[in-house]
């Protein structure tokens, strides 16, 4: 999975398709991401005390990281990722403009 957590992405498809958001949590095994704000998902808690009061909690869902692509910090643009060795150190790198992404 070439997206990490803290990166910059766009949601290319479902509902939220053209919102830009931060990764909160990767789950590389299942090919899925969670990203704030995106894919909202809405839980219904149980009072568990008497007197407290049941309640609605929205939360980020999981989505595919197919339907996302990472936004270049240098040209500010959706880009395909691809990997550059220099020196010893392996890095991301933008398709578009070339910039490596991970220094």
């Amino acid at each position: 999975m070439k997206i990490k957590k803290g990166d910059n992405v766009i949601v290319l498809k479902g509902k939220d398709r053209g919102k830009k958001g931060k990764v909160q949590q990767v789950f590389p095994k299942e090919g899925k991401l969670v990203v704030e704000g995106m894919n909202i998902r809405k839980k219904h808690i149980k009072p568990r005390k008497a007197g407290e009061k049941g309640q609605v909690v929205s939360t980020a869902g999981r989505m595919s990281s197919s339907n996302v692509a990472l936004v270049c910090p240098k040209c500010s643009k959706p880009a395909r990722i691809g990997h550059v060795m220099q020196g010893s150190k392996k890095y991301r790198s933008c398709k578009n403009c070339k910039a490596t992404i991970d220094i």
